[in-house]
């Protein structure tokens, strides 16, 4: 079994989460350029191992004035899929010659309007259309808990970079999983908001249906709800109600629907039904009543979700073909994406009749609450693979079928537009963290946040320090 790699040691940041590293700062335990300082040492110690920055901007981040905010100058970096005025942004493909951004979108804005310095961009697979962060022509992002295996998708290099102890906090977005994904596998809280909480990516609102979620991946809940408190209310919905600050979690005892086989009824990885019983028999000793459910959706969804997909990657190939002329050349995509594209251009009237048939996602999702509160789900259908297994170069359909085995559990929640959590739980054989995921009912992060914190409580998140540590990493 390889070994962690990660740059936690005695300097600024220690083993302190976000909250952990404002608060030393606001108090004068540490200065803002000690923690950058710190931050940049552990990159340039870890990325060589991981290759999880995109790019750095170091010295705009020590020139950064500093700003208000909950997280006021903690360390961060931006998933290279949201534009930051002046830092280029490739969203994971060679098909771009980089230039700096001339704006920085309603998401990058959100994001800094929790006070958080940005180091850097981080690694994505292309257009985040995949659920683990390889490429082509280029090293893929590797899992700090154990390289050898993938650090999922498509908010990877964010994932790693937190786990990693780089830094306590980066931001993510999730179109079908994409924070739960790489949070599961690298031991990680990553909480999708409910549709439209959160500001979206320019043109999402705009889609037949919205997949689209913003937000962040961290190593507490405490962090994750910190962050949400913070920026919700930046570009506010009035249509919900705000979700405030959950600062621990309540003494309310709910019914839960443990789920353990996918929409097809195929039970999960042996590895990761342990994991999912354990969180189970946490939340039972905690007084919570586990009701065994199962999935009630039509097996056409997995169909209908990869026409959509098909179409939402011939969108964002078209929409950068146009915005970025001279600067995006579409001969470089992989051939994930063209296998993408492809299915639509054979099957226009079919990828229209999968996003019509998809609309219908918030009531089927809906019915999955008439008799619980919440439900309690794998992440991950199967541990994380090993590096190469999910690569973007094999043929297009038995990659599709691999993704679609791995990761059928995140994309109804997207599809429904409702919350899930990704948590931490326990350790898989392979030295990697096992995780599990809290789904909720359409505005009701606050419940999951509650619940996430007495799972944190009950059964602490294992630690990537607890792992032995790769020769020279710190």
């Amino acid at each position: 079994m390889s070994s962690a790699v990660h740059g936690f040691t005695d300097d600024a940041l220690g083993t302190l989460d976000a909250v952990g590293v404002a608060a030393a700062l606001r108090a004068g335990h540490v200065s803002r350029s000690e923690v950058l300082e710190a931050a940049i040492a552990r990159t340039n110690a870890v990325d060589p191992s991981l290759d999880a920055v995109q790019m750095t901007c170091f010295e705009r981040a020590a020139a950064t004035p500093e700003t208000a905010g909950v997280f006021s100058g903690v360390p961060a970096f931006v998933k290279d899929n949201t534009d930051i005025a002046g830092l280029p942004s490739c969203h994971g493909s060679a098909a771009f010659t980089p230039r700096p951004a001339t704006v920085t979108t309603g998401p990058g804005a959100q994001f800094l309007h929790s006070g958080v310095i940005v180091l850097g961009k981080s690694t994505l697979p292309e257009f985040g259309l995949t659920a683990s962060t390889e490429f082509l022509h280029r090293a893929p992002t590797r899992n700090p808990w154990n390289p050898d295996y993938s650090a999922g998708a498509s908010s990877g290099g964010s994932a790693a970079l937190v786990a990693a102890g780089v830094v306590p906090i980066a931001h993510a977005n999730d179109g079908g999983g994409s924070i739960r994904i790489p949070a599961a596998a690298n031991g990680l809280v990553g909480l999708k908001a409910t549709r439209a909480r959160l500001l979206d990516q320019p043109g999402a609102r705009r889609l037949p249906v919205n997949l689209l979620a913003e937000g962040v991946v961290t190593r507490s809940v405490r962090d994750t709800a910190h962050y949400l408190a913070a920026v919700e209310q930046f570009g506010a919905n009035p249509k919900l109600e705000p979700v405030g600050l959950v600062e621990g979690p309540s003494a309310r005892r709910l019914r839960i629907g443990l789920i353990t086989a996918d929409i097809l009824g195929r039970p999960v990885h042996p590895d990761n039904g342990a994991i999912l019983a354990s969180a189970a028999k946490v939340m039972a000793g905690l007084g919570h009543e586990i009701v065994e459910m199962r999935l009630e959706v039509d097996p056409q969804f997995i169909e209908d979700f990869k026409q959509y997909w098909a179409f939402m990657a011939a969108a964002m190939t078209l929409s950068f073909r146009l915005g970025h002329r001279g600067h995006f050349d579409a001969s470089k995509l992989d051939p994930f994406t063209t296998g993408l594209i492809g299915l639509v251009k054979r099957n226009p009237l079919g990828a229209a009749a999968s996003a019509w048939r998809l609309r219908s996602g918030p009531a089927t999702y809906d019915k999955h609450f008439a008799q619980v509160d919440v439900l309690l789900t794998p992440v991950l259908a199967h541990p994380a693979p090993r590096i190469g297994e999910l690569a973007p170069g094999q043929p297009f359909d038995q990659l599709f079928t691999k993704l679609a085995d791995y990761a059928g559990f995140t994309p109804l929640n997207n599809v429904g537009g409702a919350p899930g959590i990704s948590l931490p739980h326990g350790l898989l054989p392979t030295g990697l963290p096992g995780s599990v995921q809290l789904a909720g009912r359409r505005g009701d992060e606050r419940t999951l946040l509650d619940l996430a914190y007495q799972l944190e409580a009950a059964s602490p998140f294992p630690r990537i320090t607890d792992r032995p540590a790769a020769a020279g990493a710190a």
